[in-house]
């Protein structure tokens, strides 16, 4: 069965290719973009379409957040064609994660537990957007972002079926294919990167909400201190930090210091997938420590890095 859902994968993104290329669906450098030629644009679209498909081969589990991913994959693939309103995308954003919080049983929690997700939901839709600016950095990430899941699914505590994170996998791998690469063939574009964040979101709601353990949000950790920090920095030099901007550690890695678009990400992976090494050590090691020790003294540890190493190289791109 997955052989036969990742076949499909590969054949619509193929597809997809062919749509984008013939209605000029493309990504043009400028002064911003850490690329250097005219690419596709959406290929992410591979990720919800990988769950369309887990949902037609697997039973249709949950309704609202395919609904939610439905409207969040829609809204956003009309914006990477054109701007869409910003007050129209958010309305999108906030009823598309009002219906996700459903299917993850957050509504059995205090009315402020569900505030503060929603706040904290758009702060990573938001970030993971910002932070799909290299080749193979969204994929890249998310691929560890799902094997943690999965390691979580099966080791600690089940809270999903297997299949789903299996499809969200090799979806990933199919634009990997495309994407990780020196010259990308595609990009994710909002409708990918927003799409997995959505899926993300979901993943972590539903196994947050079933074991009481906000901590798991570590997960997302290298991208939580690379953009919270980054706009910090930002306000500091008091830019408008909603316009685009190349000011992100790894985009001052790529640019600034010319390390290759898949250094880069892969240097993101490994330490995403070290840090989560060190937190399934710690929750076995250490079963009746609070996790939140393990996961202040990597986010002190991170922070100390981010700040040494810009002010080490930020120079170079005030230059």
């Amino acid at each position: 069965m997955i052989l036969l859902i990742f076949g499909l994968l590969i054949f619509s993104i193929l597809a997809y290719f062919k749509i984008a290329d013939n209605y000029n669906i493309i990504d043009k450098p400028n002064d911003r973009s850490s690329h250097k030629y005219i690419t596709l644009r959406g290929g992410g679209i591979i990720f919800y379409i990988g769950a369309l498909l887990y949902f037609l081969f697997y039973g249709f589990s949950y309704p609202l957040f395919a609904l939610g991913l439905t409207l969040i994959a829609i809204i956003s693939f009309l914006d990477d064609i054109k701007t869409v309103n910003s007050k129209v995308r958010i309305l999108v954003h906030f009823s598309a994660m009002l219906l996700m919080f459903y299917d993850c049983g957050l509504y059995s929690l205090p009315w402020y537990f569900n505030l503060t997700a929603l706040i904290v939901s758009t702060g990573i839709i938001n970030a993971y957007n910002f932070m799909d600016g290299i080749n193979g950095i969204t994929g890249g990430y998310s691929l560890v972002a799902m094997g943690s899941f999965w390691w979580i699914n099966n080791y600690i505590h089940p809270f999903i079926d297997n299949n789903f994170l299996y499809v969200i996998g090799i979806s990933l791998l199919g634009f990997n294919f495309f994407n990780f690469r020196r010259r990308a063939r595609c990009f994710a574009g909002d409708v990918g990167a927003v799409s997995i964040a959505f899926i993300i979101v979901f993943l972590l709601g539903k196994l947050i909400a079933e074991t009481d353990n906000p901590s798991f949000i570590i997960i997302l950790m290298l991208y939580g201190v690379d953009s919270i920090l980054t706009i910090i920095h930002r306000l500091i030099l008091n830019e408008n930090i909603f316009l685009a901007h190349r000011k992100h550690l790894y985009q001052i890695m790529s640019n600034e210091l010319k390390i290759p678009h898949t250094t880069v990400s892969l240097t993101y992976m490994a330490v995403q997938a070290l840090i989560m090494v060190g937190y399934f050590a710690y929750l076995k090691l250490n079963p009746s420590t609070s996790p939140w020790f393990y996961f202040l003294a990597i986010a002190s540890l991170l922070t100390g890095i981010y700040v040494w190493l810009m002010k080490r190289y930020f120079k170079l791109h005030q230059g």
